[in-house]
């Protein structure tokens, strides 16, 4: 699973919690913020926080987040420290 990260959009960062099944928890100035899902490529798609379930509104923030987030490429030495931790060294 791929561990969270950072991502900027204009003068705004946000921290990207992915859940699985191309859901994810979204923090903004380190309050959460919103929960969303892939929908295609160039859509995403806000939950309700209360219930999971999809709310079809068209969010062209979301949609921003969105596609940093496809964008997003781990740093090389993140995926070594992921690659040690799923196979530590034997003794």
């Amino acid at each position: 699973m791929q561990l969270p990260f950072d991502i900027t959009i204009g003068n705004i960062d946000y921290a990207v919690f992915p859940e699985g099944e191309d859901k994810y928890v979204i923090f903004k100035d380190g309050i959460e913020y919103v929960h969303i899902q892939k929908d295609t490529e160039l859509q995403w798609i806000k939950l309700d926080p209360e219930t999971d379930t999809p709310l079809f509104e068209s969010d062209e923030e979301i949609n921003s987040i969105g596609k940093e987030i496809l964008a997003y490429v781990p740093e090389e030495d993140e995926e070594e420290d992921d690659l040690a931790e799923d196979f530590p060294e034997e003794d």
